[in-house]
């Protein structure tokens, strides 16, 4: 069996491990951060479960469920409270709620659109009238912005695609790729011209999906995942506290320096960020690693806020609220936890959690803990009516942990195959590639192993 040196212990790279040990390879793990999980991270203050990263993942991928099945949680799993869902977006400083059978950005019902305060009546047509469209030829990769204008208007991107997709990315609708982060709309738009009549036709077929609830936890938080990756590599996986600091080929494989430690493998998955990859590949490919630096990452900040359910007046009728950049101060979002997922929030307890776009602004993620608690406060006292002090409240600084597929996504990862052939044993793995959820991320984790068991070099692909 092969030698295999995993690089980056977040979720990628534990699943990585425990795929390739239950296969019977001899890995060792290196991460210098003093715990395992990356941006999972989940705390329990005052009977209520804070998560410091995501707190869930959407159950129509099936790769984290799968996972979860098989390290024998999955009567710890819970689904969202869907009949209680509703998300409201902020227009002209009053929060309105999504119509309802809005598939994203997509109407999908004619009365509710009809009646929404969100959209106004140009903009209503203009949704309307997109079930008129005929299919065209194939159209080169566009911006989500670009596409949701074509086929519904200004107003959708603002008020729709925009705070949906930058609660999800962090980014701007503008710069993402339509091909990269919405390719079902795609072949939708390829197969029906209009998106809304691909949505319905869709809807007719019968789903494989066992799951009712739009997204999936796990009633301790996200982080019982990570400690039961850790638990079942813990006999077979060698894990080493330290940064890989320099890669070179050698041998059949590559040398790894980590500390004060060398170390050689047959097979190398960088399961890092893309710029942490791309640094340590200059020195065995110069284009491969800008390839790799090229794809960027935006930053965010998680601010929760606990507060005395006796004392709270606003009522949380719901999911929680987006903030639409033309709209926007500080805040990009914030989930009603209590609403969201049942038995994450004690009675006594209201917990709100708060989103910041820092983007690719560092200097946002230098400000004090008690400046940004201050700064959402001033907010949700705006946009909620909630004055009431906190009973704790706990601030999470993510830099550079969202990768933002920009315009030309898809050719990136094909130039990016096209480098690897002349490298053999290196896999690459995580966020950056084939989605930023973590079923995404357990996706790249089981391609890798998959390649590694049959020693090829699958491309990283959405077909693969």
């Amino acid at each position: 069996m092969s030698r295999v040196a995993i690089v980056g212990g977040g979720i990628t790279g534990l699943s990585a491990a425990y795929y390739l040990s239950r296969a019977g390879h001899a890995c060792t793990l290196l991460e210098p951060a003093p715990r395992l999980g990356g941006v999972i991270r989940t705390e329990t203050v005052d009977g209520c479960v804070v998560e410091g990263g995501p707190d869930s993942f959407i159950a129509q991928k099936p790769w984290a469920l799968e996972l979860i099945r098989e390290l024998g949680l999955e009567h710890d799993v819970i689904g969202s409270n869907d009949h209680l869902r509703k998300t409201y977006v902020l227009r002209r400083g009053r929060l309105v709620p999504l119509p309802d059978g809005l598939y994203l950005m997509v109407p999908t019902a004619i009365w509710p659109l009809a009646m929404t305060r969100l959209l106004g009546f140009p903009a209503k047509c203009r949704m309307a009238l997109e079930l008129l469209r005929r299919p065209l030829p194939d159209a080169p990769d566009r911006s989500v912005a670009d596409f949701v204008r074509d086929h519904y208007g200004e107003e959708a991107v603002r008020y729709l695609a925009e705070p949906l997709l930058a609660g999800i990315y962090g980014g701007d609708a503008a710069d993402l790729s339509v091909a990269s982060v919405l390719p079902r709309f795609v072949d939708l738009e390829r197969r029906y011209g209009s998106v809304t009549r691909g949505v319905l036709a869709a809807r007719m077929r019968p789903s494989s999906n066992s799951s009712s609830a739009l997204f999936l936890s796990l009633k301790g938080g996200m982080q019982q995942l990570v400690e039961a990756l850790e638990t079942a590599i813990n006999a077979q996986v060698r894990i080493v506290p330290a940064a890989v600091k320099r890669m070179e080929a050698a041998n059949s494989g590559y040398r790894l320096y980590a500390g004060g430690e060398t170390l050689e493998a047959d097979q190398v998955v960088l399961a890092t960020p893309a710029h942490v990859a791309g640094a340590l590949l200059r020195s065995l490919d110069e284009s491969l690693a800008d390839l790799l630096s090229g794809i960027r990452y935006h930053s965010s900040i998680t601010v929760a806020l606990g507060y005395d359910r006796a004392g709270f007046r606003r009522p949380l009728n719901g999911f929680g609220f987006l903030v639409p950049q033309v709209e926007r101060r500080l805040l990009t979002a914030c989930t009603w936890v209590g609403t969201k997922f049942p038995h994450r929030v004690s009675e006594n307890r209201v917990l709100l959690r708060c989103f910041v776009g820092a983007g690719q602004d560092e200097g946002m993620l230098a400000r004090s803990d008690e400046s940004f608690v201050a700064a959402v406060r001033e907010e949700l006292s705006r946009l909620m009516g909630v004055n009431e002090e906190p009973l704790f409240s706990r601030v999470q600084r993510w830099p550079r942990a969202m990768a933002q597929y920009t315009v030309g996504h898809e050719r990136r990862l094909q130039q990016i195959n096209a480098r690897l052939v002349s490298l053999p044993g290196l896999h690459l793995a995580g966020n950056a590639y084939l989605g930023i959820g973590i079923p995404d991320c357990v996706r790249t984790a089981q391609l890798a192993a998959a390649r590694i068991a049959v020693g090829t070099q699958v491309p990283i692909s959405s077909k693969a």
